[in-house]
């Protein structure tokens, strides 16, 4: 399986200036765990996650101040179409991150989750040798 066959479309983008509690609402609105941001300053798109709203929320920071900016990450990890997901299961295990963004040549055409990966391999029939104990 490839990362192509797992990743989800760009579903949501959001700008730097962006509240984390505007942010925060239109991920739930989407169903999504990331956004890509998008700032004409930055070569490539940010991406703000889940834990970053959580690790700022944690530190008693307020989300109506707080903007997007301060939380994104400028470089995302990125991963191609053509990569096998275990390549970007363990790219993602190795950097301590749970989304990947996908480019094809110079475009950001998708994101890849843990949870893209798991969602896969589970509806593919991927079994394991383990037991219940």
């Amino acid at each position: 399986m490839r990362v192509s066959d797992g990743m989800s479309e760009i579903t949501l983008t959001v700008g730097p200036s962006h509240t984390l509690r505007e942010a925060a609402a239109m991920m739930v609105d989407k169903g999504t765990g990331a956004a890509l941001v998008n700032d004409a300053e930055l070569p490539s798109p940010g991406i703000v996650t889940e834990r970053d709203l959580l690790i700022s929320i944690a530190a008693g920071e307020d989300p109506d101040v707080e903007r997007v900016a301060e939380h994104m990450s400028e470089s995302v990890i990125t991963a191609a179409p053509d990569w096998s997901l275990e390549r970007a299961a363990a790219e993602m295990s190795r950097r301590g991150v749970r989304h990947l963004v996908v480019f094809a040549e110079a475009d950001a055409v998708g994101v890849l989750s843990m949870r893209d990966i798991v969602r896969v391999w589970t509806s593919d029939g991927a079994t394991s040798g383990m037991t219940p104990g």
